[in-house]
C-alpha cells in the first residue's frame, strides 16, 4: 500500500525520484482532498479554468445524479442526452450543472435526475469553492465550446489522471491502458465517437473492465504533462550529412503506451 501511494504521488509529480516533495507536492499537502482531485485543481489554476474544474471535481466526488429506472430506461436515456457532449463526459457535467439555474427541481423530476444527489453535488462544490477562496486562488473560466477551452479543461483533468489513459485498439474496439491493461468505454458513456486517445475518470470491473466518464485527448498533452513519466528510447543511429550530426529515431512511451514514434533526434 505504501509503495502504491508513492507510485501515485510520483505519477502526479508530487515527489521526485528521491521521494522528496516537489512544488506540486507541497501544494497538495495543503489540500484536504484526494490527491488526484487536488492535482487537477492545481493544474486548473495554471490552465485558467478553475471555475469549471471545481464543478467537475465536485461531480467526481459525488454520486452520479442521473437516474435510469429499468422500466423507463429509454426515456431516461433520451432526457439525459440533452446534457451530453459527444466529445467528453466531463463536459456533460458542466451542462448538467446549469440545471441549478431557474426552476431546477421541476426540471430534475422531468429529466430523471435525482434531486438529493444534485444537492450533494452542490454542497461538495460549495466546500471546494470555499477551500479555493481560503487558499487565495482567483476564479478563472474558459469557454468549453471553443478548442482552447476544451484543451484547458482536459489538460487540467489529465494532470490528475495520467494513469487512466487509453490508446484505441483498431481491431478490437477496446483500449489499451497503462502496463498493457485492456478496457472498454462504459456503455453508459455519451461520448459517441471517442478518439484514438482517451482519458477515464476511473476504471471499473463488472462483466469486463470499463472506463467510466471518458473524454478524447491529444497525445501531445501526455508528452507535456507526463514528461516526468515518459521513457525515451533511441534506435537506428546514422550519420546525416545535411545536418552534420548523428541522428537517431526516438520513441517515447508512457507506462508502455507509445506516445510518439520515429522522432528524429540528435543522437549525441
Amino acid at each position: 500500500a505504501i509503495a502504491d501511494g508513492y507510485a501515485l504521488l510520483a505519477e502526479l509529480g508530487a515527489v521526485d525520484e528521491t521521494s522528496e516533495l516537489t512544488d506540486h507536492g507541497r501544494e497538495l499537502v495543503r489540500l484536504p482532498l484526494d490527491p488526484r482531485i487536488g492535482r487537477m485543481l492545481i493544474a486548473a489554476r495554471h490552465e485558467g479554468c478553475l471555475d469549471q474544474l471545481l464543478v467537475i471535481a465536485a461531480a467526481l466526488a459525488a454520486q452520479d445524479p442521473r437516474l435510469r429506472p429499468m422500466d423507463n430506461a429509454s426515456a431516461a436515456d433520451e432526457r439525459h442526452a440533452r446534457f451530453a457532449d459527444e466529445r467528453s463526459d466531463f463536459l456533460g457535467y458542466l451542462k448538467l450543472w446549469k440545471l441549478f439555474e431557474g426552476k431546477w427541481e421541476k426540471v430534475c423530476r422531468e429529466s430523471f435526475i435525482s434531486i438529493p444527489r444534485m444537492r450533494d453535488w452542490r454542497d461538495i462544490h460549495g466546500q471546494l469553492h470555499a477551500m479555493a477562496a481560503e487558499m487565495g486562488w482567483h476564479p478563472s473560466a474558459v469557454d468549453p465550446a471553443k478548442p482552447e477551452g476544451y484543451r484547458a479543461i482536459h489538460r487540467a483533468l489529465l494532470a490528475g489522471l495520467l494513469g487512466n489513459v487509453g490508446l484505441r485498439d483498431e481491431e478490437g474496439g477496446n483500449y489499451t491502458g497503462p502496463r498493457g491493461v485492456k478496457f472498454w468505454v462504459h456503455p453508459g458513456s455519451f461520448t459517441r465517437k471517442p478518439g484514438r486517445w482517451i482519458v477515464a475518470a476511473e476504471l471499473v470491473e463488472t462483466t469486463r473492465l470499463y472506463g467510466r466518464t471518458v473524454a478524447s485527448i491529444e497525445p501531445q498533452w501526455l508528452e507535456q504533462l507526463g514528461a516526468h513519466l515518459i521513457k525515451r528510447h533511441q534506435e537506428h543511429p546514422h550519420w546525416e550529412k545535411a545536418r552534420a550530426q548523428v541522428v537517431a529515431l526516438e520513441r517515447g512511451t508512457l507506462y508502455g503506451l507509445p506516445v510518439y514514434i520515429n522522432r528524429r533526434v540528435d543522437y549525441g
